[in-house]
């Protein structure tokens, strides 16, 4: 073949000159511009979006034009089930987490766990629960030993050593919804200057229910033996006088929060002699089925009652006389877009800051849409349909006492906690793939000296459910006990500031 011919495209002269005239003409145009043109600034950039599952809110539950609070969640698998886990703190750091037989020990934030009491220190048991006294740093391991008997052991030691005493609830079985709580003593009552002289430096407390209704009593030797005591409250539903966690203030005031349809609290000023009763919320009551309420008091004995409202919102009474008087009116604590929570739990530091926690769903597209009866669903857990995922919340506040307070939410698991129903009925659960009771009663949040959050939670979805875009009911039955604490943020504690992670 001959070679291959290249042609040069060049242009006419009077091609050129027109293009030269339009080059200078373009240039002239562009420099008048940058020179004598408009001088309005470009638009500033736009915001980012907060990240999903992230609210700052009003006590409406609705969206707030205003930054979130920087924090950051770090997470720990017990590596045990831990349904119905509760959580504690010692002044070292050592975490307890307590579910089912076993009592489980970090002290090096998460790291690792070990077994350090378990069913070998009691005969039999089931339905557990923990506490950690914040004065004396004394670890209490609650068993329930069948329906008669309740297994009390303590430590001093962080989980070293323990001992332990029996406690039998009489007469009348079902011996159920065990609670221990702890708190100062009154100069009323059963207090330091009253009736009995204690030999412990706190009173502490343990409450049950049984057919007749809840029980409580009082140690005065640190939860060795309890000799005083009795009925507090009467049948409060079919299910025989369901309560939550027991909770106290500076001041000696004891809470015990009943399962009722208008929301409820039961007080003693004088360590468990006499209890009140106070109603609160009348705006929006409670579902049933549902689970506990609980309450959370600051620095100063202000008491924050929260609970899942009707309308399946976490909601929130305050009280800033100990408990002689509540608002009647509520304020929404989870974000409108959460149309779905269980098991809220809360604790607090200062005056007004407080943390929940609850599991929350925001799948509205599943209201109305048949629910796992066939019928439409109003968010209710119990009834949730296949579709519906729950994930761990945790709302801040560091103003809750003000009139318009502010809630900063964040959703923190990455992955759902439970996919369909939770089973808030013993007695009423759906077997689908497997009973969805899985997660049991309830979770639990504490704060340590310095303010920071720790939340003990079951996680029913684990392994490829976690990770599947097409997970069911049927993979959701796990109770992987986990735990997620605060590892930047702030402090409810206000002289503590900022908090950073451990070193």
């Amino acid at each position: 073949m001959g070679d291959k011919i290249i042609r040069k495209r060049t242009l006419a002269p009077n091609m050129r000159a027109a293009a030269l005239l339009m080059g200078a003409m373009m240039f002239t145009v562009a420099l008048s511009g940058c020179i004598f043109g408009d001088n309005t600034p470009p638009p500033p950039p736009e915001e980012p979006a907060p990240p999903d599952g992230w609210f700052v809110t009003g006590p409406d539950g609705q969206i707030l034009d205003l930054p979130m609070l920087p924090m950051d969640f770090t997470f720990s698998d017990v590596g045990q089930d831990g349904a119905e886990p509760s959580i504690g703190i010692t002044s070292s750091g050592c975490m307890f987490f307590i579910a089912f037989e076993k009592v489980m020990r970090s002290c090096d934030h998460g790291g690792s766990w070990e077994i350090v009491d378990d069913i070998a220190s009691h005969p039999s048991t089931s339905d557990p629960y923990g506490w950690v006294d914040p004065i004396t740093d004394r670890v209490f391991n609650v068993q329930m030993v069948g329906l008669i008997t309740t297994w009390i052991a303590w430590s001093d030691d962080d989980g070293e050593s323990w001992l332990g005493n029996p406690h039998d609830s009489g007469p009348i079985p079902l011996n159920d919804h065990i609670k221990l709580a702890s708190g100062p003593w009154t100069d009323d009552g059963y207090g330091m200057f009253g009736q009995l002289n204690p030999t412990y430096e706190t009173a502490v407390y343990f409450c049950y229910n049984k057919g007749a209704g809840i029980f409580c009593y009082t140690s005065f030797d640190g939860g060795a033996t309890f000799e005083v005591g009795g009925m507090i409250y009467g049948l409060a539903t079919t299910n025989g006088g369901l309560h939550g966690a027991i909770s106290t203030a500076p001041d000696g005031t004891v809470y015990v929060p009943p399962r009722v349809e208008t929301p409820t609290i039961i007080f003693s000023k004088d360590n468990g002699l006499t209890w009140s009763e106070r109603t609160m919320g009348l705006d929006t009551g409670t579902p049933y089925p549902r689970k506990n309420s609980e309450v959370g008091t600051d620095s100063e004995s202000n008491a924050y009652h929260i609970w899942t409202g009707a309308d399946q919102g976490v909601y929130m009474s305050r009280s800033t006389d100990s408990g002689n008087t509540w608002e009647e009116n509520s304020i929404r604590i989870s974000p409108s877009a959460v149309i779905s929570s269980v098991f809220p739990h809360i604790d607090a530091g200062d005056p007004g800051r407080i943390a929940i926690t609850y599991l929350g769903s925001e799948n509205a597209s599943e209201l109305n849409q048949s629910d796992i009866d066939g019928n439409p669903w109003d968010g209710n857990a119990h009834y949730a349909p296949a579709n519906v995922s729950y994930y761990l919340y945790v709302t801040f506040s560091l103003n809750a006492l003000d009139d318009e307070p502010v809630f900063y939410t964040m959703r923190i698991s990455p992955d759902p906690v439970q996919i369909g129903a939770i089973c808030l009925n013993s007695g009423d659960c759906r077997d689908i793939g497997g009973s969805n009771r899985n997660l049991l009663d309830f979770n639990d949040l504490h704060i340590d000296r310095d303010g920071r959050v720790y939340i003990a939670f079951a996680d029913g979805c684990t392994g490829d459910c976690a990770v599947g875009n097409n997970s069911t009911p049927e993979d959701s039955r796990s109770r992987r006990g986990s735990v997620y604490y605060l590892s930047n943020g702030p402090s409810l504690f206000e002289d503590v500031g900022f908090l950073a992670e451990f070193l």
